[in-house]
């Protein structure tokens, strides 16, 4: 596939070091950087697909050291793009259109247009789910359609689905109920079980990889994403894990409550005795839709601690769950340097989804950072609707060494000519430790979002 041509330190070096920045560039002086700190190049690649846009989560390294990743597509007629890349050869390579894979193309479904999940890997197959990129706006707000374009039919809902690393194959497990999408998902390896929750309507569904068997467990969050400006909204939880001790599989609400499922008990449970509602994370209306609310944003487990670490979109703080001891701990506020400085909430209110633990305990994190102009921080609209940005914001990698208890601020990210990745909600590691996650940037006058590549080593 086609590649960006080799990028140049010294243009980052000029554009990094300008004291009168404009918006693409970091004005290091009103960052009060200090000497070690220095920008990070990112490469960009273009896979091949002029209509992508923004993908959430759906990036991964699997076995065979590639990463994988789906490129979004809204178009009702269009799938989204499943795509590999090969650090050994730098390359990336096209596996499949979802819809069309999973013969809903042919069928002329409204399509399979996202994946908004990470991959998870067993027995040399990739577990992930499928969500619709091609939206109705039904009361101000985006909505499955109810009324499919002509020639078309509407959408039949997410697939809980597998990519074979050695046939090559993708294959569908069970369809979501009720015509939904599927926005986030989890797997507990250990016990074969998939669960997620479903968009737009947060819906609790459980298969079975074993007894291919899908269960509703209905809605989790009162109407979900529907109803918007009533009492009954409520922001979807976009992150889950698994305990691996019991398989219970944790979730929050946007009201700050932590609930439970596994495949013994009839319904969810709430865990009593612990909530998210702290005053660190800062204080929300639940019903409101420009926030996560108290949803964790992204969590995982860590199992050296047997606790799940997890991260509070907006706010930005790192904290510690034990749901056996019931216990939230607050550990660091891991913003970026310029954003701890200026001590704002995140441009992007509902947080930032890259955000992982590797093998040696130590958290990737990519996050904003405020843009200043002549000295003054940049500041974006008072609040948002839906999930999306108040404003543009730079891009940091931040690390934090869960044993050595370290926090530090990499830098910003660049391109190599100067200007920055936005709209950054994905992440993925190779093994040589490099960093990589999806972002928006422009390609032939067009803005798409793609892979990029942040080089550590």
């Amino acid at each position: 596939m086609n590649k960006i041509i080799p990028i140049s330190l010294l243009i980052i070096s000029f554009f990094a070091g300008c004291n009168n920045s404009q918006t693409n560039t970091t004005d290091n002086k009103s960052e009060g950087k200090s000497v070690n700190q220095h920008s990070l190049v990112a490469k960009r690649y273009f896979s091949g697909f002029d209509d992508a846009h923004d993908t959430y989560n759906a990036i991964s390294k699997a076995s065979d050291g590639k990463i994988y990743y789906v490129l979004s597509s809204t178009r009702h007629d269009l799938g989204g793009q499943l795509y590999s890349y090969d650090p050994q050869s730098d390359k990336t390579e096209f596996i499949a259109d979802l819809s069309e894979a999973l013969g809903e193309k042919q069928q002329k479904y409204i399509a399979q247009g996202k994946s908004h999940v990470e991959f998870y890997e067993k027995d040399k197959k990739l577990y992930f789910a499928t969500h619709l990129g091609y939206y109705q706006m039904i009361d101000g707000a985006e909505n499955v359609p109810t009324v499919a374009p002509e020639g078309y039919q509407l959408y039949p809902g997410g697939h809980f689905v597998y990519y074979d690393l050695n046939t090559k194959e993708l294959k569908s497990l069970s369809i979501a109920p009720e015509g939904e999408g599927i926005i986030t998902m989890v797997m507990d390896p250990e016990r074969d079980q998939l669960y997620g929750l479903t968009w737009p309507k947060g819906l609790l569904v459980h298969h079975d990889i074993k007894t291919g068997t899908l269960r509703n467990l209905g809605p989790v969050t009162k109407a979900g994403e529907t109803q918007l400006g009533t009492d009954n909204f409520r922001v979807i939880c976009r992150s889950m894990f698994v305990d691996p001790r019991d398989g219970n599989v944790y979730y929050s609400t946007a009201d700050g409550d932590i609930y439970f499922y596994n495949p013994s008990l009839s319904v969810p449970e709430k865990l009593e005795g612990v909530d998210l509602r702290i005053d660190y994370f800062g204080s929300y209306d639940p019903k409101d839709a420009g926030s996560m609310g108290y949803n964790w944003r992204k969590i995982y487990w860590h199992e050296p601690e047997n606790k799940a670490y997890g991260v509070h979109g907006n706010s930005g703080y790192l904290f510690t769950f034990d749901p056996k001891e019931k216990k939230i701990e607050i550990i660091d506020r891991i913003t970026s340097e310029p954003s701890k400085r200026s001590g704002m909430f995140d441009q992007f209110s509902y947080g930032y989804l890259g955000f992982t633990i590797d093998k040696n305990g130590i958290i990737h994190y990519l996050t904003g950072a405020p843009i200043y102009e002549n000295g003054k921080r940049v500041t974006g609209v008072d609040r948002i609707n839906m999930g999306a940005a108040k404003g543009l914001e730079h891009l940091h990698l931040v690390t934090y060494d869960i044993s050595k208890k370290e926090y530090r601020d990499l830098g910003p990210v660049f391109y190599e000519d100067g200007t920055y990745p936005t709209y950054v909600n994905s992440i993925a590691l190779d093994d040589a430790g490099n960093v990589y996650t999806l972002a928006r940037f422009m390609h032939n006058g067009k803005e798409i979002e793609d892979l990029i590549k942040i080089e550590l080593q």
